[in-house]
């Protein structure tokens, strides 16, 4: 039976509001781990946890780590985006026909839901730490917070054993429990494989533009980005469904080829989007990232134009960027992505489309239609 939530209302029912329901069932959650039996919490590492989860779960919105009460922190911390977690309810309601779900099955969903957003917590505080990041979301990075430091990285161990600790209090006794946590392991092997190789081939101090190519940068997208934010929320919704996944593999090449579309989006939103629109100056010239445009520019480059990106890429100097970025523009990449983003979506619709099951199809064409052309 699902844990009470709330009032004792029930989320997805009535015409609840998804997005309301997700954070109502995220107090529950919360709750439950703060109390969570197998530790004996002080007051002080309780406050800690607390903060934690507020900080990553709710890092979209601007709040203060100081001894004020916690009233004004939820105040100000409720209305993040979520939108993996959120990916899940959606996809296990297409896939069940339904618009609206019963109690039990909303808090399952809205609980996986809220698993892939603790990983992405858990992601997120070790990445910043390996990459020296300042800011995240705007917001200062967890361990730049002069209170936190290298707890840091315990911090982010903890966020990936409370995934565990939901998925035993929640799943175990469901038919795919083990399932769950194969999934979950498998994903998270394959997301930490993808920061590996970004890391050892972008290393500062060993930089070689040599070493990018499409190969590579295909590897590192798929294994670092595209398993957990596209596979991830709708092979849970298959198993919460009863689903086998050994039955969905073309799925999963699927979402792990739209995973990737989405990324190089990213990349060149990076060069070529509007900062006061998508919320961020790009970085990835400076940064000396693998990314899609670097390495479109270097197989079209010639011996001439390399010699520009080998000399500019990867350097603060705003001549050097501006070189990097009228290089691009000579080589026509924003047209080269036209052509690329045009020619994907006609294939992952063609595949989409000869997937047997309806439900799926609506599913994939659902994630699709969210990110085909965006511009932030």
């Amino acid at each position: 039976m699902a844990a009470a939530v709330g009032n004792g209302a029930a989320p997805g029912g009535g015409g609840v509001d998804t997005k309301a329901a997700f954070r109502q069932i995220y107090d529950a959650l919360k709750e439950e781990l703060l109390t969570d039996p197998a530790f004996q919490f002080t007051a002080e590492s309780h406050q800690w946890i607390d903060r934690l989860l507020l900080f990553m779960c709710f890092a979209d919105m601007t709040f203060s780590l100081s001894s004020t009460s916690q009233q004004m922190i939820d105040y100000n911390v409720l209305g993040g985006k979520c939108n993996r977690g959120l990916s899940v309810v959606d996809s296990y309601k297409l896939l069940k026909g339904a618009d609206v779900l019963g109690e039990e099955e909303m808090f399952l969903a809205c609980t996986l839901g809220w698993c892939i957003e603790w990983l992405q917590a858990f992601f997120l505080v070790l990445d910043d730490i390996m990459d020296d990041s300042h800011t995240r979301r705007g917001q200062p990075c967890w361990f730049r917070l002069p209170q936190v430091g290298s707890i840091a990285v315990n911090d982010g161990i903890i966020l990936r054993n409370h995934i565990s600790r939901i998925l035993r209090r929640h799943f175990k006794g469901k038919p795919y429990y083990g399932d769950l946590l194969d999934l979950f392991n498998e994903v998270e092997f394959k997301t930490a494989s993808g920061q590996l190789l970004d890391l050892i081939t972008t290393h500062e101090g060993e930089k070689d533009l040599t070493k990018y190519n499409i190969t590579v940068h295909r590897r590192i997208v798929q294994y670092k980005t595209a398993y957990y934010s596209f596979y991830l929320p709708v092979a849970c919704a298959l198993l919460l469904s009863g689903e086998n996944l050994d039955n969905y593999g073309d799925v999963e090449n699927i979402l792990v080829e739209m995973g990737t579309y989405f990324q190089v989006q990213d990349d060149y939103l990076d060069c070529y989007g509007d900062p006061q629109f998508i919320g961020k100056i790009g970085t990835d010239i400076e940064d000396y990232k693998c990314s899609w445009l670097v390495v479109q520019a270097l197989e079209r480059a010639d011996e001439k134009q390399k010699c520009i990106l080998f000399e500019n890429y990867g350097k603060k100097d705003p001549a050097c960027v501006a070189k990097v970025k009228n290089l691009y523009k000579e080589l026509n990449l924003e047209a080269v992505f036209q052509d690329y983003e045009n020619e994907r979506y006609k294939k992952l619709i063609a595949d989409i489309e000869a997937q047997p099951s309806i439900a799926v199809q609506n599913v994939l064409k659902s994630f699709l239609h969210k990110i085909y052309k965006r511009q932030k």
